[in-house]
């Protein structure tokens, strides 16, 4: 007899072996039907397997449908080989490489005489969905790798050849078929064909034949698949808002800021663009202020013999500009822990003097891949809202719940209520006794709970010298970036020979909370772009108000009207042209300023205003006093 344990801790006997598939009919024909894997074993020791697989001993399994994560990954690996199948069903003569599951899809790299065109993309994916709905049953089959690699060669898949035969010569290898085309997988795949229903082609793009400049360039295809139709409606969806978000579009239409080739990774700052950041800088330094944070700056170039203290130099040099000057080589940092504890280390300190909290806008560089630059999202050069928190072991808990508080706040003042907790505990590869894990770890996870924050743990995920919590917040459409985190580090300290005096009169290293709320200012000034779709909200926006007359003959009163708004702190621009006040007022409009004030004859005799607020909303004529008076309540409520 095998028995099988189900997740809910009942029991399955079987008088012998028995199939994943065969399993899932015992329970019930609905979850025979719906299912698409199994997952055997639990914890880090589970694996994922076919329907077909054979189950010869006493087991626990999960039968996996399309509402489980483990099972949107078969069905975007299978859609993978559904892309390969089509494109040998169309193009005999295109060579198939690899076809991995990605985020929110796949890709497959071809090797084809002349490039794929749209054309050919739609043929695909219609010929996918006509072999999708001949539901063929998809079968795994076992071959040594020599014959494997015979086999492929005999098909004139030189590349599958290639990869089979850098296998060792004693492994096995598995294939699998669907209908009239076979591929080399470890799998696990759905059990036929007709379980792929939603998916949708992206694009072409070039590849390497394994990354490598000096092979040949393949064609990779891309493409998404979902559980549901209203998943991949959602998820295309997405996508068309990210695209009319993109920051780096907006940052054009708007002048906000350019990236230059003769500074690649590094941001051009125009007028407008810097007003946004020194909005966010001025916040951010009020939130130094107001909650015991003491600002400082640091160099930007640093000895290398600090960056050997602090395990950059072996671990991280490639990431890191450096220069020399007298024979003595520098680094310009690429993170400013080191720099503040070194000013941690002026002066003898208590532990009357802990928690001493020190931030810097840290102007930091790293030495970025040109190919993974993005707009100002992942440049070369940025500054943090960087911060180090100098503690004692007992101070963290009380630390961690006072930033979580203190993060949400600040979200919420951008305009985003949806964060995600993460805490990261210890890897296998450590430094430090069990019982400050423990102690930290404990700290980090009690904190969240005195906010009242659900979190996720991942286990193992921790820096070598201490756990972590993520802060991922979500934007408008639903996009996940992860800015804040709060780190637990007695290694720096230690290493940079940092010391407090403690209430026994004896020495002793602290703790270092390394905590960041927006993390690269370029980057989350990205993301608000992003967020808001470009029109910022009124205490954010570079230009507040825009005042525009009808003619020439109310120029001396907008004038006016834009200067006692400006005595007021508000960022005013006036547009005094010879044009049309419909061209001027959607000119304006399209640069999504908050309010537009259009004056003429009868407001210039009045001393009155026309209010227009964003979103063509006509708000009424009013008085200037008035209007000043709502617009500091919007300002200060950071509507």
């Amino acid at each position: 007899m095998i028995s099988i344990q189900l997740p809910d801790g009942s029991q399955r006997q079987f008088p012998g072996p028995v199939t994943v598939a065969e399993v899932a009919g015992s329970i019930g024909s609905g979850l025979a039907k719906a299912a698409l894997a199994g997952r055997l074993g639990t914890g880090a020791a589970s694996k994922v397997v076919d329907t077909s697989h054979l189950i010869e001993q006493d087991a626990t399994l999960a039968i996996i449908t399309e509402k489980d994560a483990d099972g949107l990954d078969v069905i975007r690996h299978s859609t993978a080989h559904l892309l390969a199948y089509a494109v040998k069903s169309l193009f005999p003569d295109a060579q198939v490489t690899i076809g991995p599951v990605i985020e929110n899809g796949f890709f497959y790299d071809f090797s084809y005489h002349r490039p794929f065109t749209p054309e050919d993309l739609a043929a695909i994916e219609a010929k996918m969905t006509e072999l999708a709905k001949k539901d063929e049953k998809v079968a795994r089959r076992v071959l040594p790798r020599d014959e494997a690699v015979a086999y492929f060669k005999g098909l004139g898949e030189a590349y599958k050849a290639e990869i089979i035969a850098s296998i060792p010569a004693n492994e096995d290898v598995s294939l699998y078929r669907e209908g009239a085309f076979e591929d080399l997988c470890r799998g696990p795949h759905v059990p036929s064909t007709g379980k792929l229903k939603h998916f949708k082609l992206m694009k072409v793009a070039g590849a390497y034949w394994r990354g490598d400049h000096r092979n040949e360039m393949l064609q990779r295809i891309y493409g998404t698949a979902w559980a549901t139709k209203d998943d991949l409606q959602q998820h295309l969806h997405m996508l068309e808002e990210a695209e009319k978000r993109d920051h780096r579009k907006l940052g054009r239409e708007l002048d906000l800021f350019h990236i230059d080739e003769h500074a690649p990774g590094l941001v051009f700052w125009h007028p407008k663009g810097w007003t946004i950041w020194q909005q966010v800088e001025q916040y951010m330094r009020a939130v130094y202020r107001d909650n015991g944070y003491l600002e400082v700056k640091g160099p930007q170039v640093l000895d290398q013999s600090l960056w050997e203290k602090t395990g950059h130099w072996d671990k991280y040099r490639e990431n890191m500009f450096t220069t020399e000057s007298e024979k003595r080589e520098y680094a310009l940092k690429p993170m400013n822990c080191p720099g503040h504890i070194l000013i941690f280390r002026q002066g003898i300190k208590s532990y009357r003097d802990l928690p001493l909290r020190l931030g810097e806008f840290g102007q930091c560089h790293r030495n970025e891949p040109s190919g993974s630059l993005h707009g100002i999202m992942r440049v070369r050069g940025f500054t943090q809202d960087d911060g180090h928190i100098f503690c004692t072991e007992d101070q963290i808990l009380d630390e961690c719940t006072a930033f979580t508080t203190l993060l949400q706040r600040v979200y919420a003042d951008f305009g985003f209520t949806s964060i995600i907790y993460k805490v990261a505990t210890r890897p296998d590869k450590r430094i430090g006794s069990d019982a400050l894990w423990d102690k930290a770890e404990f700290a980090l996870m009690e904190s969240l709970r005195r906010s009242g924050c659900e979190f996720i743990v991942s286990p193992g995920e921790g820096a070598f010298y201490g756990p972590k919590i993520e802060y991922t917040l979500k934007d408008a459409i639903g996009r996940q970036w992860q800015c804040g985190t709060i780190q637990v580090d007695p290694n720096m300290p230690e290493r940079l020979g940092a010391e407090y005096v403690t209430e026994a009169g004896d020495r002793a290293t602290p703790m270092v909370l390394h905590r960041a709320i927006v993390g690269s200012l370029e980057r989350f000034i990205g993301i608000l772009i992003e967020q808001h779709a470009g029109a910022l909200p009124t205490w954010l926006a570079p230009v507040q108000i825009s005042v525009l007359n009808i003619s020439e003959h109310q120029a001396d009163y907008a004038q006016e009207v834009a200067k006692a708004l400006q005595k007021q702190g508000v960022r005013v621009s006036t547009d005094l042209r010879n044009e049309k006040i419909t061209y001027k007022i959607r000119e304006h409009s399209m640069q999504k300023v908050p309010f537009i004030l259009v004056v003429g004859d009868k407001e210039k005799a009045n001393g009155t205003i026309a209010v227009r607020a964003r979103g063509n909303q006509d708000l009424g004529v009013m008085s200037l006093a008035d209007f000043s008076s709502k617009l500091a309540d919007v300002i200060a409520q950071k509507a």
